[in-house]
Parts: C-alpha cells; sequence; structure tokens
C-alpha cells in the first residue's frame, strides 16, 4: 500500500497582511530575523544611527488607530464570483466591474495586482457625517456586506454609519480610510501614481494619512480644481474640491526620467505621423525630415497640427523646432563655446547663454540638443522637441522663468495645480448618456446619481500620467457612478487602446427619502452599483458594443470549507468537524465560482483565461491561463490515473483538484509527476 503524502492545500483566505511584510523584511533584512522571527535590537543595530531616538518627534494618530491596524493585517475568506448575466463578452473583456466591499476585495485581490497598477484614482466619500456607509465599529466587513446585500439577516440597521453623532466624526472616517490606503499603495507599480479626491473638511486629514502611508517624500502635488462659484454663499464661495497626487516612488519616477506634459491640439497627429514614417524609412533622419515637411504642406488650412509646422525637422527623439538659446531677461552667463568647423568662439548671445558654465553646455552639445549655424558668427540654437527630452526640461528647471510668448510656441505643455471645470457640466453630460425620462415632465431626463465626477477632466488627467505607459491599469475603489471608467474607456478609443480599468463600487441602496435615489430606484437601479454598471454598459454599447468588453464580479462568501481548528481532545467536536470536511466544498458551490476563487487565492488577474479542456476520459478538466502561466483544475469527486493521464503534466504543471477525489497511491504519483494542489 502506498503511503498518502501530505499535499499542498489552496489557501482558504487571504494573506495576513502582517505576514506579507514579515516575508518582505526577510527578503530585505535577512540577517534581522533569528529563529525565523524578527529581532528588533538586530534590525536597530543594522540601522545605526538612522534610527530616531527620543520621545520628542511628530506623530499622526486618531481613536482608533489601533483597530484600523487590526482590520488592514486580518486576513479575509470573502472570494469574487463571475456575473456573466450582468458582463458584456465575458471571455474576451479586460475592463473589470466588482460589486462589493472594497476592504475586502482588496484583499482578495492582493495577490493578484501586487505591484501591477500604473494609476489609482479614489473619491472617496467626503464624510458629511450623516451618509457615510462604511462602518466605523471595526466589525466584519464581509458580514457588513452581505447583511447589506440580504446575503445574511440583519441584525440592526448598520448601513449608515453615525459617525458625528458617536463622537468620532473624524477618528471613524480615518480608520476606514487607512487599510484601504495602505493596500492600495501595495497595488502600485514602482511607477505607479494615486489620485484622491477630496474637499476642505478632510483635506487636512488625508494629507497626514497619505503622508504616512506614502511617505512624506512621496508627495507630488496637490490640484484644485474649481466648480463654481455659489452666489447664495453669506462669507465666501467655496466651490472647489482638491486632487491630492502620490507617487508609489518618486525616486523611482526620477529614475526613469519621467516626464508629463499634456499634448495640444494637433501634436499627437504630428507624433503618429513621425513613428509612421521612422518605421517605413529606419534610421533616414534626412528622409524622414523631407517626407514630413511634405505633410505638413499638405495640410489643410484649419487643421490643428499646422500649427506646430516648425516641428519639420527630426532626429533620434523625434521632430523637433529650433529655440532661443540665451538666457531669458538679459544678464546671462558669457563664455568662449568653439565652433566644431571654424574652431572659433561663437558670437554670445545678447542676454548671455541659457546654461549657467560652459561644462553645462557641453552636455547639451554631446546630447545633441545644441546645433551649431554654418560658422562662429551667430550663436547656436537648442533643440525643442515636441516629446521633450528630459534633460531638456532638467535645464528649464533651473532657470527663474521662461519668456511666456515661447512658452506658446511649444506643442506641449505642463499641467499646472489650478484648473476649473463646471460641475453642472458633469451632471448634464449623465442624464443625456443615461437618457431617463424626468418623471413628470413632458421632456428632459431624470438625474440618478448626485456629484457625478466629470470623465472628459479625469480622462485629461489619466492620459497625463500614463502617457508612454504600456497596458495601463487604472483603479478605482470607491466608483461611485463609473467617472472614471467612462474616462478611461474614452482613452482606449482615443490613445490607448491598451489601457484597462478595475472599479469596484459597494452596492450602497438608493434612498428611496431623497430625489435623485427616487429616480434611480423608478428607473430600476437599486443600489449606486447598479447605476455605475449601467453607465459603464451604456458607454461601451455606445463605442460599438462587445469588442471592449466587462466582466463583471461580485463579492461573495468563499466555497471552500475552512478548518475551524477543533481539537482531537474534544472528541464530539472533532468528530463533527471531520463528518463535515467529507466534503471541502461548500453545500451549494458552483463550478465557475470555485474555479475563479482559486485561481485569485493564486494570484490569477481577473482577465484570466478560463477553458474547458477537450478530454473525453469522464472527468471536466479547466485550464487558467494568465499571461505566461497556467493551471489546470478539476472540481470532479473522483479521478483515475487514466483520466488525468491525457493532461501530460510535468513538475512545471499545477495541477488542482479536490482531496477527497484521489486514493493514496494516485496521490503519491500526481505529487511526483507535477506541482498538486488539492481543495
Amino acid at each position: 500500500m502506498t503511503d498518502r503524502p501530505e499535499l499542498e492545500q489552496i489557501d482558504p483566505e487571504t494573506p495576513d497582511q502582517g505576514n506579507e511584510l514579515l516575508n518582505r523584511l526577510k527578503a530585505s533584512v535577512p540577517e534581522a530575523f533569528s529563529d525565523g522571527k524578527l529581532d528588533v535590537e538586530a534590525l536597530q543595530s543594522l540601522l545605526g544611527d538612522k534610527v530616531e531616538g527620543g520621545p520628542e518627534r511628530f506623530t499622526f494618530t486618531w481613536a482608533g488607530k489601533r483597530e484600523a491596524m487590526a482590520m488592514l493585517q486580518a486576513p479575509s475568506s470573502a472570494t469574487l464570483a463571475p456575473d456573466p448575466d450582468n458582463s458584456i463578452n465575458f471571455e474576451d473583456a479586460q475592463h473589470v466591474f466588482i460589486e462589493g466591499e472594497n476592504l475586502e476585495v482588496l484583499k482578495v485581490l492582493y495577490r493578484s495586482y501586487f505591484g501591477r497598477v500604473k494609476l489609482i484614482y479614489i473619491d472617496p466619500p467626503y464624510n458629511t457625517g450623516n451618509d457615510f456607509i462604511y462602518p466605523d465599529n471595526f466589525a466584519d466587513p464581509l458580514d457588513h456586506y452581505l447583511k447589506l446585500t440580504g446575503q445574511r439577516t440583519e441584525d440592526g440597521d448598520d448601513t449608515t454609519s453615525k459617525t458625528e453623532t458617536a463622537g468620532r466624526l473624524h477618528s471613524g472616517w480615518l480608520s476606514m480610510m487607512y487599510p484601504r490606503l495602505s493596500l492600495a499603495r501595495q497595488f502600485l507599480a514602482d511607477d505607479g501614481v494615486i489620485m484622491m479626491s477630496i474637499n476642505d473638511k478632510e483635506q487636512p486629514n488625508l494629507r497626514r494619512l497619505a503622508d504616512e502611508v506614502f511617505g512624506e517624500e512621496n508627495f507630488i502635488a496637490q490640484l484644485v480644481w474649481e466648480k463654481g462659484r455659489k452666489n447664495d454663499a453669506k462669507l465666501f464661495s467655496v466651490g472647489h474640491e482638491y486632487i491630492i497626487v502620490y507617487g508609489k516612488s518618486v525616486a523611482a519616477l526620477k529614475e526613469d526620467k519621467t516626464v508629463w506634459r499634456e499634448e495640444k491640439p494637433g501634436a499627437r497627429e504630428i507624433w503618429d505621423k513621425y513613428v509612421e514614417l521612422r518605421e517605413e524609412y529606419g534610421e533616414d533622419d534626412k528622409t524622414i525630415s523631407v517626407a514630413l515637411q511634405k505633410w505638413f504642406s499638405d495640410l489643410p488650412k484649419g487643421d490643428p497640427s499646422k500649427k506646430w509646422s516648425r516641428y519639420k525637422r527630426v532626429d533620434k527623439y523625434g521632430p523637433w523646432r529650433d529655440r532661443d538659446i540665451s538666457w531669458p531677461g538679459g544678464d546671462g552667463p558669457s563664455y568662449d563655446v568653439i565652433h566644431p568647423k571654424t574652431k572659433k568662439p561663437c558670437n554670445v548671445p545678447d542676454r548671455g547663454w541659457i546654461y549657467s558654465n560652459p561644462k553645462e553646455m557641453q552636455k547639451f552639445i554631446d546630447l545633441g540638443l545644441v546645433v551649431f549655424r554654418d560658422d562662429h558668427t551667430e550663436p547656436p540654437f537648442r533643440k525643442a522637441h515636441i516629446r521633450p527630452v528630459v534633460e531638456e526640461l532638467e535645464a528649464e528647471d533651473e532657470i527663474d522663468s521662461e519668456d511666456e510668448a515661447e512658452q506658446e510656441e511649444l506643442a506641449t505643455q505642463v499641467r499646472g495645480t489650478y484648473f476649473y471645470k463646471q460641475s453642472q457640466v458633469a451632471v448634464r453630460a449623465l442624464r443625456e448618456l443615461m437618457q431617463i425620462p424626468a418623471a413628470g415632465k413632458k421632456k428632459g431626463f431624470a438625474k440618478v446619481f448626485d456629484n457625478p465626477k466629470d470623465s472628459v477632466e479625469l480622462a485629461r488627467l489619466f492620459k497625463y500620467v500614463c502617457n508612454g505607459t504600456e497596458k495601463p491599469l487604472v483603479m478605482d475603489f470607491f466608483g461611485g457612478s463609473g467617472s472614471s471608467a467612462e474616462a478611461v474607456l474614452s482613452l482606449t478609443a482615443d490613445t490607448n487602446p491598451d489601457m484597462r480599468f478595475i472599479t469596484v463600487q459597494l452596492p450602497e441602496p438608493c434612498d428611496p427619502k431623497d430625489k435623485t435615489g427616487k429616480a434611480a430606484l423608478a428607473a430600476g437601479f437599486a443600489t449606486i452599483a447598479d447605476v455605475a454598471r449601467a453607465r459603464i454598459t451604456k458607454v461601451i454599447e455606445n463605442m460599438g458594443g462587445g469588442g471592449l468588453g466587462l466582466r463583471v464580479f461580485k463579492l461573495s462568501e468563499t466555497s471552500l470549507k475552512r478548518w475551524t481548528g477543533v481539537e482531537a481532545k474534544d472528541p464530539e467536536a472533532y468528530a463533527a468537524q471531520l463528518e463535515a470536511f467529507t466534503d471541502s466544498l461548500a453545500p451549494g458551490w458552483q463550478p465557475q465560482d470555485v474555479i475563479w476563487e482559486v485561481a485569485l487565492r493564486e494570484g490569477y488577474s481577473l482577465t484570466s483565461a478560463v477553458d474547458e479542456l477537450e478530454i473525453d476520459t469522464g472527468p471536466t478538466f479547466w485550464r487558467v491561463s494568465d499571461e505566461d502561466r497556467s493551471f489546470t483544475i478539476c472540481l470532479d469527486d473522483a479521478l483515475t490515473l487514466d483520466a488525468v493521464a491525457p493532461l501530460g503534466l510535468n513538475k512545471d504543471d499545477m495541477f488542482v483538484c479536490r482531496d477527497t477525489a484521489l486514493d493514496d497511491t494516485l496521490a503519491a504519483n500526481l505529487a511526483l509527476q507535477c506541482r498538486l494542489k488539492v481543495i
């Protein structure tokens, strides 16, 4: 008889964040661990004088912070179940909408999206005190969600947290935000960025919290979005909001020589033409320049690209135009710059050189960013590329001011931290998109969501930050009406067809006492999640339908049974637990739900492919594939060696099945043959 080997099991819970942190620390500083445990004194010794001592240092804390940390670290047994009926072209879709409590969702997605997200945008609750849907009593978020959606019996009304009357107006909000932001940071790629909308009420607290979570050194900017004057204000009209921007690592952005620029109308078409010509003529810059000049001349008079026809010459960095090399305003430095042909000093501009010293000038000459004229009697000029080279921008940073007229002649611009867009524009756009007839009116459309964000402005911001990133993934776990999803979809049709989104929204019930809530309910939307999903669906339909696609998932309870830890010294309880585990799957389990739960526990993305294999040995096998990896799974209650043989499993393949489906001999054979995991 063959002894049954000890088999690796699929984890029924998400990772413990405390253990994850220890694992990352151990990988970086193994010498700070002894017998597998962190030696704090050893870590302090390794850090030496970099450990700040003494009691007097700034800390940011609030009532409930310890519990919020515990909430972050607590594993979740939740999972995501596919919802093909509410999806569009589920099999091929690359965009994802998730209905669920976002902290639980983030924990479920942790393994799948750690370090993979380019941009996170969130518009969290602004904490008005009486409409704060997220609980602040540190109860189980999954339990709260299941009660909210009717999947569990409601013991009491906990859908609204009265934080103000509880005396914890700011503390409850911070406790809600802390674990979510902490997980969000781990989702970001090294060059990733998070943008957070907020108003005056919680802006100071969000800045302090973000400094703690992301690091003060990774603060990028605080944008001011002015949305219009309120003429009924008694003192000042406060019509603005903020978008606070942090990077995962500003140092990584600098190391990558990241440059964010916004293209003016017509600039994109010039670049696209340049890319086309580069593919046609290879490294022949002269021929490309001639072809580009002809393209400019053939453009109709009103074409926006014609304005930028000075970008007619080409080098390895792309199209460029000449630019003044003198110091703005005058009184710039004067030194000799030797002409490469005549070997004589070039004439110095009346305002002096723009570069502060000969060494700096030589740097730009060597980079090919300075062009000499035919001889030394005229100063050289510098290049300005349609997509600026990072060294060009660094030079500008060292100069106090630039000629505004000259800036107007450039085809790209850096965004400022203030912008204006009236809030009613977004309200009207959502009404026009949804086209839900207004009750009691002969014409006009109903408003089904209050204060939607402007998807056009969000698209501008997303494009600004993600420009040049290959297949950028944008995540929004406070999805609201789906504005960020619409922004991404518009960019897939405009500039980046490979951009993808993951939007998460709690199924917050529409309020029948509220005018907007009544309109939403009358239109058939029971929850805010219904509104968001309908909006996204409408946008996709307007753009041509199923080709873009949408995968919908819902947060749900696990299909995998969990051992509760009953010990053998309690014979009756132990026997009951063993009896329950004669089947490791929960009653009523569905194959697709189990497959996706296993995939997520193994770190596969929500856009993985799930294909049923054409094998006729009896059991049903599925192959789950995600980019360059895959696994095979079978959920039948019995397997044989002959049934599995056509899979051709080898040591690099992972095979998942139910523990109860294997006898001891088959378990031993498969454990030697492949990476075997059991449920």
